[in-house]
């Protein structure tokens, strides 16, 4: 038999070093429920950065269009009321439903007002459970402890929408329903109505 000739062993030997780097192939595109994390996490960003000249009413204009892009919040007013929604007319759904859009819009504008170097950390491991995407992610601070936030998403319209943020294991839907009991129990959808437009007006000072 004859010796390969030393160029052909060269070859061999290149491409045998390549095989890892042919077999990964190319990197496995984003999951499209971390789009909308990543946009909406800009967006915040972007408000927080001229928060200060912007001010409350101006952080709520320029957050509105985020949120609204980024979030369910029909599906997401639906379940923070709970049973008592099917008790509610088309009127008082839509009217509660506004109201709660508002009420999102205002908590992002009072609690991110102003920019001191945060980020956002996506993490791209994004777990499926049934119909819906959880996506991880921290907001890392300068000169604090990051803060975790799990964003539990679905589809609706062709695009992943958040339906609930868990702040550590704490559900933020969970949180508004027990916060909504006691003025849908003493007043229906006009008395939740009239609690959602109190915090809205506390917010927005």
């Amino acid at each position: 038999m004859r010796t390969p000739p030393k160029r052909l062993l060269l070859w061999f030997a290149l491409a045998a070093l390549a095989l890892p780097t042919l077999a990964a192939g190319p990197a496995r595109a984003a999951d499209p429920a971390i789009a909308t994390i990543d946009g909406f996490d800009n967006g915040l960003l972007e408000t927080m950065k001229d928060g200060k000249n912007l001010g409350v009413k101006g952080r709520y204009r320029k957050l509105s269009p985020v949120i609204e892009r980024s979030f369910d919040l029909a599906a997401m007013t639906r379940f923070a009321v709970g049973p008592a929604w099917a008790s509610f007319t088309p009127a008082q759904q839509q009217a509660v439903t506004e109201a709660f859009t508002k009420l999102s819009i205002a908590s992002y504008a009072h609690n991110f007002a102003d920019y001191d170097g945060q980020r956002f950390e996506i993490d791209p491991a994004v777990q499926t459970r049934g119909p819906d995407k959880i996506v991880q992610t921290h907001m890392i601070r300068p000169h604090d402890a990051p803060v975790a936030l799990t964003y539990r998403m679905r589809e609706s319209g062709g695009a992943w929408k958040i339906i609930d943020i868990y702040y550590g294991a704490i559900s933020q839907l969970t949180t508004r329903r027990s916060d909504f009991a006691a003025p849908i129990a003493a007043g229906g959808a006009s008395g939740l109505i009239a609690h959602l437009n109190g915090l809205i007006d506390g917010l927005m000072k």
